[in-house]
């Protein structure tokens, strides 16, 4: 069984009535509740938790981390974005969800700024799908309709993806690059733009479906050690 940790920061939950009323269980709630639907071990994390929840006790036995964050981002520990890249490193998959583009972790694995544009303005967003084969789009058709959502708009400032699974319109014209895979080490890291705090987006069918597929694409791989530095000759190096 995959074993699945949802973290969230867990500040809007706290401070914006909306949002409480959109997710009474947090956002890290809606998530894991779905995700427990599929059969998945998960548990929650959250920022003002003890090393915010990611202890190495917790990372250790994690098979996909799933991050969610937006308004504290410099409150997460450099310690812990450390921690959690060498466990990306070392094969834990990584799944980041819309305003986590901007979370140390994220900006750390991708080596950019991140940045975007960006519009909260109640519109239409259609999520079409780019790469039909991959399996995070499996099940989805041609494209999710989102009735309202906040507006990210090219350009992206990523890394060109390994595969770019969704390309994102919006009624306001804009387009983004909406779901992106890479590989970093032996971990695989898959970024998924829907899912602004105060739209009811993580109950959308699709949308769930995406991050359940994208949990077991980016489920560890089992191989053999990695060796690095010196290394003597497999076969008898003869001289000449």
């Amino acid at each position: 069984m995959i074993k699945v940790t949802v973290w969230n920061e867990n500040r809007h939950e706290q401070t914006n009535e909306k949002v409480r009323e959109v997710y009474p269980e947090g956002i890290h709630g809606a998530i894991a509740s779905f995700l427990k639907e599929d059969n998945f071990e998960v548990r929650t994390a959250t920022l003002d938790e003890p090393e915010h929840g990611l202890t190495e006790e917790v990372l250790n036995s994690t098979d996909v981390l799933v991050w969610w964050g937006h308004m504290a981002h410099d409150d997460v520990s450099d310690e812990i974005v450390t921690r959690v890249k060498n466990r990306v490193l070392d094969g834990m998959g990584l799944i980041v969800l819309h305003s986590g583009h901007f979370s140390k972790i994220f900006k750390t694995l991708m080596g950019t700024t991140c940045d975007l544009k960006w519009r909260e303005a109640d519109e239409k967003e259609r999520i079409w799908v780019v790469s039909p084969g991959h399996p995070i789009a499996e099940g989805i058709g041609e494209y999710i309709d989102i009735e309202r959502e906040e507006m990210y708009g090219e350009h992206f400032d990523i890394p060109d993806p390994d595969e770019l699974v969704f390309v994102s319109w919006f009624e306001g014209g804009e387009v983004f690059r909406s779901g992106c895979t890479y590989k970093r080490g032996k971990g695989k890291v898959f970024y998924f733009r829907p899912g602004h705090e105060t739209y009811p987006t993580y109950y959308h069918e699709k949308v769930q479906k995406v991050i359940s597929n994208a949990v077991k694409w980016a489920k560890p791989t089992e191989c053999g050690p990695v060796h690095y530095g010196n290394a003597k000759p497999l076969e008898e190096i003869k001289s000449k």
